[in-house]
């Protein structure tokens, strides 16, 4: 494949992308197909009793804290997760439920934030992608140019060349790497209803 074929390529690519094609005019540089929902509605994850002032208070609990931080981290197993739940809420009733309020609400906060963190990453990526594709563009216009100059000057056709095939493939591998981070979001969003879920049946 020359230069000129994977930098048109690439440009297509990137006119093509979800990011370029705006479908929502309210986020103009998400990359992502699944549509951008900016902060997990509560309603949607917890059934559960009225946080109240739990959604602050978490943070006041060394043992909650620790515990929100080892149940959001996504690489701890939900067999593992619900095990450690199981036995953070064993206890009285009114511990119980106080303690589960707790729970959600750092769990609520963290997951949200981690979310956020990566969905504004994939923005900031979006945007340099597209930099990146009008710049592939202007140095493919230039090389043409070059290659068809009266007097041509090889050395600098195949210093561009290079140059072009080198940023061609970052851009696609920047691509397949936005592709599988954009199925983060959903992925926390499940976390989190499941981890909802769990504390919600040992009330129940």
């Amino acid at each position: 494949m020359t230069v000129r074929i994977v930098a048109i390529a690439v440009v297509a690519l990137a006119v093509a992308s979800p990011a370029a094609r705006a479908a929502d005019p309210r986020y103009p540089n998400w990359p992502c197909a699944q549509a951008k929902v900016p902060e997990i509605s509560l309603a949607a994850v917890w059934a559960g009793p009225e946080l109240g002032d739990a959604e602050t208070k978490w943070r006041d609990d060394a043992k909650v804290t620790a515990l929100v931080s080892k149940l959001s981290a996504r690489k701890t197993p939900m067999d593992e997760a619900e095990k450690s739940v199981k036995e953070f809420l064993a206890g009285s009733a009114s511990d119980k439920t106080a303690n589960a309020k707790l729970l959600f609400a750092g769990l609520f906060d963290t997951l949200n934030a981690q979310r956020s963190q990566v969905m504004n990453g994939l923005e900031r990526v979006s945007r340099k992608q597209r930099e990146a594709a009008d710049k592939i563009r202007e140095e493919t216009i230039a090389l043409q140019a070059l290659q068809g100059a009266a007097s041509r000057d090889d050395t600098k056709v195949e210093a561009l060349s290079n140059e072009l095939i080198w940023k061609t493939r970052i851009f696609e591998d920047r691509n397949k790497v936005v592709r599988f981070v954009c199925e983060v979001p959903t992925a926390i969003d499940q976390r989190l209803f499941a981890l909802g879920r769990m504390i919600q049946q040992e009330l129940e």
